[in-house]
């Protein structure tokens, strides 16, 4: 990157680890894999991966606006669950953030994730 930004938004919580929430260049942008964690309180929100997903893919909106993308522009995202049981609903509600021409996408299972979390998205977006 020839011109390397450091993205923060009060939006998204703060990083939990020596990382940013994105690193952005002329005409693209790398998120860190958000977590769901509100950025009110700094906690995990709640128990279930649909209060879980929605947290990430919101926290995910805030770090891709706050670096001067929007959703619509994420070209690549990669998604970590714990429990590919949980497949069905995480991509209900991803949906719901991408209707029209979604962004290419990886889906990895994992054994665990920071915090206890259930779900974790990074993206890479257009400027």
């Amino acid at each position: 990157m020839s011109n390397k930004k450091v993205i923060h938004t009060d939006e998204a919580p703060a990083a939990i680890g020596p990382y940013s929430q994105a690193n952005a260049s002329d005409s693209l942008l790398f998120t860190a894999g958000q977590i769901p964690i509100s950025p009110i309180d700094g906690n995990i929100v709640g128990p279930t991966i649909e209060e879980q997903t929605y947290q990430v893919m919101d926290n995910l909106k805030a770090v891709v606006e706050a670096g001067g993308s929007s959703l619509d522009k994420v070209v690549k995202t990669t998604i970590f669950i714990t429990d590919f049981k949980n497949f069905k609903t995480v991509n209900s509600i991803y949906a719901e953030y991408f209707e029209e021409s979604p962004p290419a996408r990886s889906t990895v299972q994992v054994a665990a994730l920071p915090l206890g979390s259930l779900i974790e998205i990074e993206a890479i977006a257009l400027r």
